[in-house]
């Protein structure tokens, strides 16, 4: 027989981020549970008072009370304003991604999860990661609109075809938990879940070396690189003009059309698959569209190699503890 104790009203918190939320959440539920408790009440007061046949003045009042009208505007105005700035505050430290976060590609899939960290590691409808570091997710959908869900990290994001979404966290506690795709996207939607399982930093560089040896993301990228072509136009001693790449990651880009852009990772993206929509100033749009040949896992690849050149290779950092 389940007891009280027993009940969970929430989730369990994996993170520091859920215990915020949760608090914010709890206070909501009070103030909002006060502010109805406190109207119910006077409605069952004038209700008695004022019931048939009761013996009560029901003269209308003559004069307006100023201070009372501004007193139960004002303050719950500033109440509810002080709610939504902790809320704001919460979701804007959700929303920027960290630096050097361990990163970790996602791909959403009828009715599936893919997986790839950056050593090359794959994985199907499950998440290893290590406890106290910080985890990005690179998010995006190979057919239709999904949503990753990971309720003990209070975190979810609409994971969107044709685009990348972003989100991260940070393991406080050790265990496995729930992942979902909290977006209906088919048939099997309530199939599509997932663990993410949480180990001792020591414990994960044992598990990313068991299995098959890989090679890593960026290798793979830059074997793509060449077998695509794509040297041939961006490199040094190319026999076509074309932007070079070194460094391009994170720079700010000038366009045909008097535009400056941010190359991140959706401007990578764009520029492989849809490349004639941001010309790059003092080139000609002489580039091919790889849109249609070449895969979710090969692009994030190549655009993982370019975010390396120029760069440290982009591992994971592992805390010793």
């Amino acid at each position: 027989m389940t007891t009280i104790a027993q009940i969970q009203f929430f989730p369990d918190q994996a993170s520091k981020m859920a215990g915020q939320v949760d608090t914010l959440l709890v206070w909501l539920i009070l103030l909002t549970g006060a502010v109805t408790f406190a109207i119910a009440a006077v409605m069952i007061f004038f209700l008695a008072k004022y019931r048939k046949r009761a013996a009560a003045d029901r003269t209308p009042p003559k004069a307006e009370n100023l201070a009372i009208e501004v007193t139960w505007s004002v303050i719950p105005f500033f109440i509810f304003l002080g709610l939504f700035g902790w809320g704001a505050k919460i979701y804007f430290n959700e929303s920027i991604d960290p630096k050097n976060a361990m990163e970790v590609h996602v791909v959403g899939k009828q009715w599936m999860w893919k997986l790839e960290h950056l050593q090359g590691k794959r994985e199907i409808n499950e998440l290893h990661v290590p406890l106290g570091q910080t985890v990005k997710l690179v998010m995006t959908s190979q057919d239709v609109i999904h949503c990753f869900f990971m309720p003990a990290f209070r975190i979810k994001e609409d994971v969107l075809p044709g685009r990348y979404t972003t989100q991260w966290f940070k393991a406080t506690k050790a265990g496995t938990y729930s992942i979902f795709c909290a977006q209906y996207c088919g048939t099997n939607h309530a199939l599509m879940t997932g663990q993410v399982i949480v180990m001792t930093p020591t414990d994960f560089a044992a598990w990313l070396k068991t299995g098959r040896e890989t090679v890593s993301v960026a290798q793979r990228g830059e074997q793509l690189f060449h077998s695509l072509g794509c040297s041939g136009c961006h490199a040094a001693q190319a026999a076509v003009r074309a932007p070079l790449l070194e460094g391009i990651y994170g720079s700010q880009v000038p366009l045909a059309d008097g535009r400056i852009v941010h190359a991140d990772e959706r401007y990578l993206r764009d520029c492989i698959l849809i490349p004639n929509t941001q010309i790059v100033a003092g080139f000609d749009p002489v580039m091919p569209s790889f849109q249609g040949r070449i895969s979710e896992d090969d692009l994030f690849a190549i655009i993982t190699y370019l975010k390396s050149i120029g760069s440290s290779p982009p591992e994971a950092n592992i805390p010793n503890r």
